[in-house]
């Protein structure tokens, strides 16, 4: 008769596991970039939560919740971003930092403390850049836009060399 406990093989494989699991309410590192993600292609479209929560058939409140990483988006539903946002399904995983490629990391980056103050915001994420970004590409002339990026970047250069 075979007993109830399990073997001492599955034991571990149980113990190793769980050790890789978030506890229940922590948002997975992951699901928080894709939101990011889903978030900064968003705004760079110039498109509101209540707009892209229409063309999926959801409240702002649950796009809201996909982009803090509180919700996690199904593969059905970033397919289906995907051809909203006009970006091929890898847009939403590209940039990842290493630490989150693997279990161990996932876990460890999502119950790292965090002070506030320190993290950075990410420059492209930035209201100031999404809007100037999206000026660059109202330039009808691609002749005119070429011109103004060689300027922006002289300027850039300039500031450098003069710190």
């Amino acid at each position: 008769m075979k007993s109830s406990k399990p073997s001492p093989k599955a034991a571990t494989r149980a113990r190793r596991f769980s050790k890789k699991r978030l506890p229940p309410g922590v948002p997975n590192p992951v699901d928080i970039h894709v939101g990011a993600r889903v978030r900064l292609r968003r705004t760079l479209l110039g498109l509101s939560q209540e707009k892209l929560g229409e063309a999926v058939g959801l409240t702002f409140q649950q796009i809201q919740k996909y982009e803090r990483g509180a919700n996690r988006i199904g593969a059905s539903r970033v397919y289906q971003l995907s051809r909203i946002l006009d970006v091929p399904v890898s847009y939403f995983f590209e940039d990842m930092p290493a630490g989150l490629k693997t279990a161990e990391g996932q876990v460890a980056i999502g119950l790292r403390e965090r002070d506030q103050k320190t993290i950075e915001p990410d420059p492209l994420a930035r209201r100031e850049t999404l809007e100037l970004v999206r000026a660059y590409y109202r330039i009808a002339s691609p002749r005119v836009r070429k011109r103004l990026f060689e300027l922006t970047k002289s300027l850039a250069n300039a500031a450098v060399s003069d710190d």
